[in-house]
């Protein structure tokens, strides 16, 4: 009997995407003929069609469309398989293993790990700096056993949706900022009434999670500050050094950017509004924990 090759579902899940064999072989890298088998192996495997292929593009069958929700499924669970094999076999070990965002790992957390360690024994931490999207996959995933992040109401993330357990730990503005004219006002100014002339924007990709509070928060707001998108980027480090160079304004963490409004080098491109406020949140894995990651969640409920 023919046996399960996993990557089978890799390549229904492209077909059924685009209905083109030529199409999902190209995004699958390998020849047309050589998919085709591969589509037809996960057939015979399964013992019935999946594809229509009387007509182009290819559609799903009945049993395609039945097969669809449980391929997703399957690779999902089978993407999971490591992480929850590393945290079994760790389930004794004292290492820390936590996802950051870039702008939190070099801002907040050191304060944060300095607080801690006057309740608790921390032993070894593995650190992983990177956008909010793969850091949301590595705590899916099992990865990693805690991620800090940015969150705001209005900004719901897939863990939040999941129901990942979550601690606020801490605040922080996000404070739209430019560099300063000689006057001090300035350069790139937020005005309502500027609509023909809007102010350059350094923003956020989308994989940010800062980036999807801006966009959020913005889209929520009955009359938006009128905007021109000049740069963007990932980080808000990166973006911050592109307001200091008077490249446009941005939206930038007051915990990243205090020092720079402190030296006057920065100046709020709106002076007038409060900023959007922003929870430091730490969510931990819905499986459990070693001790030293059950110790460490414990130590931040208190």
């Amino acid at each position: 009997m023919t046996t399960l090759n996993l990557s089978w579902l890799e390549d229904f899940l492209a077909l059924a995407a685009s209905g083109h064999f030529s199409r999902a072989a190209d995004e699958r890298h390998m020849t047309q003929p050589a998919f085709s088998r591969r589509i037809r192996a996960l057939e015979t495997w399964l013992g019935a069609e999946l594809f229509d292929r009387s007509n182009q593009p290819a559609t799903l069958t009945d049993t395609g469309q039945w097969f669809n929700g449980i391929a997703t499924d399957m690779l999902a669970k089978a993407a999971k398989i490591p992480g929850e094999a590393r945290a079994f076999n760790e389930a004794n070990a004292n290492t820390l293993r936590i996802a950051s965002t870039h702008a939190l790992s070099f801002t907040f957390m050191p304060y944060w790990l300095r607080g801690l360690e006057s309740q608790m024994a921390i032993g070894q931490v593995q650190l992983i700096s990177d956008v909010l999207q793969r850091c949301e996959t590595m705590l899916l995933e099992s990865q990693v056993q805690f991620l800090l992040t940015h969150t705001h109401a209005e900004a719901i993330n897939a863990l939040d949706t999941q129901g990942y357990p979550s601690i606020v730990v801490g605040e922080d503005l996000l404070v739209p900022v430019s560099a300063p004219k000689k006057d001090g006002t300035p350069l790139h100014a937020l005005n309502k009434r500027a609509t023909k002339n809007p102010a350059k924007l350094l923003s956020y990709s989308a994989e940010s999670g800062i980036g999807r509070i801006v966009a959020q928060t913005q889209a929520a707001n009955a009359s938006p500050w009128p905007t021109e998108t000049v740069f963007t980027a990932h980080l808000a480090s990166v973006l911050r050094t592109m307001a200091l160079d008077g490249r446009g304004m941005a939206w930038l963490p007051q915990s990243l950017i205090h020092e720079d409004l402190a030296r006057g080098v920065l100046v709020e491109a709106a002076p007038d509004m409060a900023g959007i406020k922003m929870a430091i949140k730490l969510y931990r894995d819905k499986t459990a924990l070693s001790k030293a990651g059950e110790d460490f969640w414990s130590a931040n409920l208190r």
